[in-house]
């Protein structure tokens, strides 16, 4: 069973930072899972929210900003990321901003032509079917992550049309039956955000393929 960092190592680390994902690595993770938006000048960085206020001392949209200023409130490219991490793991890139998705297949495919990434290293995923579409159409090859919180019906439906590589559910609309489902399509199964130690128990007796969690070296 895969382990994934949430943002890095979340439970232990402040998320989406580069100490973070050191962290993740420290601790054995297979995987980490990591969000991008958009800076002022189209560059992937890697921040979960739409806003920098819940995170950072500065308040306003992300898209507000340059890259440069960004970084100096602690904010990572996505390339930077990749580059620290340097084969060691996957990386699950989230696209919470549509607009990214472009930019982020191109980041990828320069990795896997010049700096010898295999494609499996990456997973492209969110919760935006156009998002998928278009780096699906980007990129036959690209592995990918149907995101939901809502259906996993819905999710599989598109995951079968896309033919994604992972449906990636709040693990809370997992049960025997719908995991079953999907492991009859061939998919593979990374619930988030897994954390208590009940939760862990749970997901583990469905045999998920492998899990998200803020803390992954409980996994």
């Amino acid at each position: 069973m895969l382990k994934i960092g949430h943002r890095g190592a979340k439970g232990y680390v402040a998320e989406n930072t580069l100490a973070s994902f050191e962290h993740a690595l420290k601790l054995g993770c297979d995987g980490i899972e990591l969000d991008i938006q958009l800076s002022k000048d189209n560059i992937p960085v890697v921040i979960h929210d739409k806003t920098l206020n819940r995170t950072t001392s500065k308040k306003g949209e992300v898209s507000d900003f340059n890259f440069l200023e960004l970084s100096n409130l602690g904010i990572s490219s996505l390339e930077e990321i990749l580059t620290f991490v340097d084969k060691e793991c996957f990386v699950n890139i989230e696209i919470k901003n549509p607009e990214a998705t472009n930019a982020v297949v191109e980041i990828v495919s320069r990795f896997i032509q010049n700096k010898n990434w295999k494609i499996n290293l990456f997973h492209i995923s969110s919760f935006s079917f156009e998002v998928l579409r278009k780096a699906k159409s980007s990129n036959s090859d690209i592995l990918i992550g149907v995101l939901t919180e809502n259906s996993i019906a819905e999710a599989l439906q598109f995951a079968i049309e896309i033919k994604a590589y992972s449906i990636n559910p709040n693990f809370k609309l997992l049960n025997l039956d719908n995991v079953s489902e999907i492991k009859k399509h061939n998919f593979k199964i990374f619930p988030f955000t897994v954390n208590l130690p009940e939760e862990l128990i749970f997901v583990k007796n469905l045999l998920v393929d492998g899990i998200i969690s803020d803390f992954p070296d409980k996994i």
